[in-house]
């Protein structure tokens, strides 16, 4: 049964050759079940430990506007919950052993139990994105982008490490349709290790058989074709032809792309990496862009913080 985070558009009545339009998985409605459920947790929380409060920092060097705009809404979600959020910004003359230092200044305080650092690093100087990010406690790295939690993730150590929260998104989504992972084929277009590559292991450990699809896979629409569940993050957008889609497929849509529209106030307008208006019209159900994967992006950041913090209070016990 779909749950209310569902909004169901299908057409009933129709003749049996008509086709049926997919039913449209929320990322907005089901974003804020979660940050709802999470807002209880962190009252719990204060029952058992008064004046706690889960602790997160969101580091970041240099000012782009594209990340400036996604920390406020990080620190928005981080507010109405009842998680104290801080943002420390570097300026982009810092250099790699600053941002380290700052790191290891976050990771040795006790009231801090998620840190992320604001990709990309907008520094005028060189510095090694993946050194930074493996010098995030493990512990306290709520994006999961760290080695540790990577290797774990990939070993199906799933209860012992923090999952990234775009692939772990939308296997909420996934959940909500009511469609079981278990014994689906599924097709991950895309294999970077922000999106593709950790939902490869996250759905191959649910038990799904996994084919991963990339830059280099020669029949690309062959292999969509046969998917039930089908997770799109190449980064390119409505690559991804509605006609390639298998009939009743599971669309989860994680791209944001900007493509010029002149009706549009901006004379652009955001696409995904499907074909939208095609691919609902074969999919069971499919998440838009935007209001699909957005939204559970930041809400499993705030989930795995939650998490953190439930863990901190444990070994305190």
């Amino acid at each position: 049964m779909l749950s209310v985070a569902g909004k169901a558009l299908r057409v009933s009545g129709c003749p049996k050759n008509a086709r049926s339009i997919a039913t449209v998985v929320s990322g907005n409605k089901t974003s804020k079940l979660v940050r709802d459920r999470l807002q209880k947790e962190v009252c719990k929380m204060q029952e058992l430990e008064p004046g706690f409060r889960p602790g997160l920092v969101v580091l970041q060097v240099g000012d782009r506007g594209d990340s400036n705009l996604y920390i406020s809404m990080k620190l928005k979600a981080a507010a109405e919950i009842g998680i104290d959020a801080r943002h420390i910004r570097l300026p982009n003359t810092a250099s790699e052993d600053e941002v380290l230092h700052n790191i290891q200044r976050i990771n040795e305080d006790a009231r801090v139990h998620g840190l992320i650092v604001q990709l990309p690093l907008d520094s005028i100087r060189p510095i090694d994105s993946g050194r930074v990010t493996d010098a995030v406690a493990p512990h306290k790295d709520v994006d999961g982008l760290s080695s540790i939690n990577a290797g774990k993730l990939s070993r199906g150590d799933l209860k012992n490490c923090f999952i990234p929260c775009t692939p772990n998104g939308c296997m909420e989504l996934i959940s909500q349709t009511g469609v079981s992972v278990a014994g689906k084929h599924a097709v991950v277009v895309g294999r970077s290790k922000i999106v593709g590559a950790p939902m490869h292991d996250l759905l191959l450990w649910n038990h799904a058989t996994v084919t991963t699809c990339h830059s280099q896979t020669s029949n690309l629409a062959e292999q969509v074709g046969r998917a039930d569940i089908l997770v799109v993050g190449a980064g390119k957008p409505e690559m991804v032809r509605g006609e390639w889609v298998k009939e009743g497929a599971v669309v989860i849509d994680c791209g944001i792309n900007y493509v010029a529209d002149e009706t549009k106030p901006g004379g652009t307008r955001v696409v995904g990496d499907v074909h939208y208006p095609t691919a609902n019209q074969r999919a069971s159900f499919i998440t838009p862009v935007p209001g699909g994967v957005g939204p559970m992006t930041v809400a499993m950041l705030m989930k795995n913080t939650v998490q953190s913090a439930w863990r901190f209070l444990q070994s305190q016990r």
